[in-house]
């Protein structure tokens, strides 16, 4: 009588050395058993039989990689050499090289034209990485980054720094989680910025939690203290912000971060703008807005609506009125305006009827 062999035997046979060439051709096999062999004439590695489930259920917790810069407070470098050394350590140089990267991707996209747009990340207690003046955001090496304090004195760096750092260090005085800014110039939402514009809340999930409430700074003259101060002031409240008449600044927990929100910004405000087109963007209510927050506080981003308004205001910050007109130039002061239509349209008119006669 032919023996039976199962899987398990098989696999138990070549856990001792033993070759499966030793069994009878007319042995009995089953199924598994008959795989396993046949692999194994093939000269192909035998598949081990499956497992019971609770065996082959393998539990993962990724963790999410951290890009943010971490320094010792009060380790700043004390004396020229040290700060030398630093400027020029392995650590600072792949934060230069970020930098550069960023700027190609904003360049790339068209955020920023000739020398326009800076960068910015934080490397100590009075220590942050900026990108020089004068220089395309596209075409940066490392070489070119430079380094001031926090009051905007250059300390390291062959090139001069932009003037422009002043805003980037506004912001981080006044938010010690803004480790990184991006300034800007993306089409979309400078031309809110120029509009006076912001655009509403309770219309697209994603903005609500990367960005939360996009803040609005008035028109201070670029590179100021003016400007430092009006948009350092919006920073506990707001991650984005619009420069009225200038263009967008966002800050983050490292230069990746910060250049999203440039993104999201700039991709939102696309959106609201030809939905305005389209007879006005529809929005949510503000209890499901409710919900979006939480998820951008558990993110660990700040949001101050909940704790600052009522809920029947939430989806009515940032409201904006569709405008469907045409946009006119005003020639004249706003008194004499009917006058001077009525005139226009009266020779138009005439013209018109004489061409017909």
């Amino acid at each position: 009588m032919s023996k039976l062999y199962t899987a398990k035997q098989l696999e138990q046979m070549l856990k001792q050395g033993q070759s499966l060439d030793a069994i009878p051709a007319d042995a009995k096999l089953t199924p598994m058993a008959r795989d396993i062999l046949r692999e194994h004439r093939r000269g192909t590695p035998a598949r081990p039989a499956a497992a019971p489930a609770k065996s082959r259920v393998q539990i993962h917790n990724p963790v999410l990689p951290n890009s943010v810069f971490e320094w010792k407070p009060g380790g700043d470098p004390k004396t020229a050499a040290e700060l030398e050394r630093f400027f020029y350590s392995p650590e600072i140089q792949a934060l230069k090289e970020r930098i550069c990267h960023i700027g190609e991707r904003i360049w790339n996209k068209g955020y920023v034209d000739g020398n326009g747009g800076n960068i910015t990340v934080r490397v100590g207690d009075n220590l942050v990485l900026c990108t020089p003046t004068l220089i395309s955001k596209g075409f940066m090496t490392p070489d070119d980054i430079c380094m001031v304090d926090l009051d905007g004195n250059q300390v390291a760096g062959t090139r001069p720094r932009t003037s422009e750092v002043n805003t980037h260090l506004g912001i981080m005085k006044a938010e010690p989680k803004a480790l990184s800014c991006v300034h800007a110039h993306p089409v979309y939402a400078t031309a809110f910025a120029v509009s006076g514009v912001v655009p509403p809340s309770c219309l697209i999930p994603e903005p609500e939690v990367f960005l939360g409430e996009i803040g609005f700074a008035s028109y201070q003259t670029p590179g100021t203290p003016e400007n430092a101060k009006e948009v350092g002031a919006l920073a506990k409240r707001h991650q984005s912000i619009l420069m009225q008449n200038h263009g967008v600044i966002c800050w983050g927990k490292d230069v990746e971060d910060a250049y999203w929100k440039m993104e999201n910004t700039d991709a939102f405000c696309q959106t609201v703008a030809i939905s305005m087109q389209l007879g006005g963007p529809k929005s949510y209510s503000p209890e499901k807005l409710k919900d979006l927050i939480q998820i951008r506080k558990k993110l660990g981003m700040p949001d101050h609506r909940l704790e600052e308004l009522k809920e029947c205001e939430l989806c009515d910050a940032g409201e904006i009125t569709v405008n469907t007109r045409p946009a006119q130039v005003l020639a004249a002061p706003p008194a004499a305006l009917s006058e001077v239509d009525e005139a226009l349209v009266q020779k138009i008119t005439d013209q018109i009827m004489a061409k017909l006669n």
